[in-house]
C-alpha cells in the first residue's frame, strides 16, 4: 500500500464483513460491510470504514487498540462500572485493548477507524 497521505472515503466501495458474531444481531438485519483503506504489510495497523446492523457484545477484553469516529448511527457503551457513553455522527472516541466494555448499536453503525494491535 501507498505511505501517501490519503483522504478516508465515507462511502467507499464496501465488502461483507464478519467481525460480529452471528449471535450478537439484535434485528433481522444482519448487514456487516467493511473496506480497509490502509494496511501495514503484517495487518498490525489498519485503517478502513465500517457499517453494520444494530448488535450488542458483551467484551471481556477488547481485542486491538481503536480510535473511531462515527459517521452515521448511534453506539451505546456500557462500562464494568455501569456507567454508559452514547456515540453518535461525528463522535470520536478510543477503546484500549483488553478493555471490558459492553458495546450496543442501536442504529445502524458507519464509521471510520483506526486499529493496532
Amino acid at each position: 500500500m501507498s505511505h501517501l497521505p490519503f483522504r478516508l472515503d465515507a462511502n467507499p466501495t464496501m465488502e461483507t464483513s464478519a467481525l460480529a458474531p452471528a449471535e450478537a444481531f439484535t434485528t433481522d438485519d444482519k448487514t456487516e460491510l467493511n473496506h480497509t483503506h490502509f494496511a501495514t504489510n503484517d495487518e498490525s495497523v489498519l485503517t478502513g470504514t465500517w457499517e453494520c446492523a444494530p448488535t450488542r457484545e458483551e467484551i471481556d477484553a477488547y481485542p486491538v487498540h481503536e480510535m473511531m469516529t462515527l459517521i452515521s448511527g448511534r453506539l451505546r457503551l456500557t462500562h464494568p462500572d455501569g456507567a454508559v457513553e452514547e456515540f453518535g455522527p461525528g463522535d470520536t472516541f478510543y477503546i484500549a485493548k483488553g478493555a471490558p466494555v459492553v458495546w450496543e448499536i442501536t442504529e445502524r453503525l458507519r464509521k471510520f477507524y483506526m486499529i493496532v494491535e
